[in-house]
């Protein structure tokens, strides 16, 4: 867990002389024992529970002690840690972590080495001192050394190193404060998920740039591996194809659907305005009237007026009017000849009137 670190000096007081325990936040590591000055120096007497959890003495708080293995350290030792932290209301946390010899010959190989583990525990913000190279059994003289009040671990019995239960001692001294294990989670779980995705992870590292031989895997399953991974790309790659041409469908039907609802209102408004124009009592239909009324009127010859005279035909052929020929006394015939045409011509319209 990354968090910050505060240190608790022991014996500090405030200027009206009452003494200080509360931890001062830092933005370093929690110290290792054996480089810290952060030393008990007030008197320890022997604590009992009912008493720590009354309240802490008024010149220290309570040490707790928590140990073990811490191997890829996760959820379930912080929250181990944490409950080792408030069991009491000012507790000051030690931590023990035993070293890769004593884990490889009790326990057996871990993935992180002893360092890496010290480091791990430095960093969780429960923790106020972290003891290296812990011993596997607990011995009166450790606990006076670093003047531990209280045990804390969990209350399922420890059997190792020829024991049943290493922790047993602890308990009927008093000193033991059972804490609850975290379900479905731990180092061993952890270990369990890679073993059994081996060839997952094994893929997953080479992609990353790890070699075969760090990897210690053969030739022939490197070779396997890197075509494992090259099908799941050609497999990703199908699969983009595959979503975007979905995504292209689905935007095209969505585009489609939209056409369909316009042209669908665009349609409903065009028949609404043709039959406002055209219908039984549309527009158009007024309008045509009005013209054709226009141009009847405009075509139609107006009627004579009712006073003016009308000429009446006689049914018998009217007489031909009478023509009297009177010799003109200025002009006599110049001569007999044109006398004589004259009358005659005068007799030929006489014939034609009749």
């Amino acid at each position: 867990m990354v968090g910050h670190q505060e240190s608790t000096t022991e014996g500090d007081v405030r200027d009206n002389g009452t003494p200080t325990f509360w931890r001062k936040t830092l933005t370093a590591p929690a110290p290792f024992a054996d480089e810290t000055s952060c030393q008990c120096q007030a008197p320890h007497e022997k604590l009992t529970i009912a008493q720590a959890r009354l309240g802490t003495p008024v010149d220290r708080p309570v040490r707790v002690y928590a140990d073990g293995i811490f191997d890829l350290f996760h959820s379930g030792h912080a929250r181990a840690l944490m409950q080792a932290k408030t069991l009491f209301p000012n507790s000051y946390l030690l931590v023990g972590v035993c070293s890769d010899d004593l884990t490889h010959k009790f326990k057996g190989f871990t993935v992180m080495n002893e360092a890496e583990r010290y480091e791990a525990l430095r960093h969780c913000r429960y923790v106020d001192e972290v003891i290296r190279d812990a011993p596997w059994t607990l011995t009166p003289e450790f606990l006076e050394k670093h003047k531990i009040d209280f045990v804390a671990h969990d209350d399922i019995p420890y059997s190792s190193a020829g024991s049943d239960d290493v922790y047993k001692h602890i308990k009927e001294a008093g000193m033991f404060v059972p804490t609850q294990r975290t379900e479905g989670i731990s180092t061993s779980d952890i270990i369990t998920r890679i073993v059994r995705d081996y060839d997952v992870y094994a893929r997953r590292n080479l992609q990353r740039g790890y070699t075969a031989k760090e990897l210690n895997v053969s030739f022939i399953n490197e070779k396997k591996y890197r075509f494992q991974n090259q099908v799941d790309k050609m497999k990703e790659k199908v699969k983009n194809v595959e979503e975007r041409s979905k995504e292209f469908v689905n935007r095209v039907e969505e585009k489609s659907h939209d056409l369909i609802q316009k042209w669908e209102e665009k349609s409903r408004e065009f028949i609404g305005n043709f039959l406002e124009l055209f219908g039984p009592d549309g527009a158009w239909k007024q309008m045509f009237q009005e013209r054709s009324s226009r141009m009847l009127q405009a075509l139609s010859p107006k009627q004579s007026p009712v006073s003016s005279p009308t000429r009446s035909r006689s049914p018998s052929r009217s007489p031909s009017p009478t023509f009297t020929w009177l010799p003109n006394k200025t002009s006599p015939p110049s001569s007999p000849k044109a006398a004589s045409a004259s009358i005659s011509s005068m007799s030929e319209g006489d014939e034609d009137e009749k």
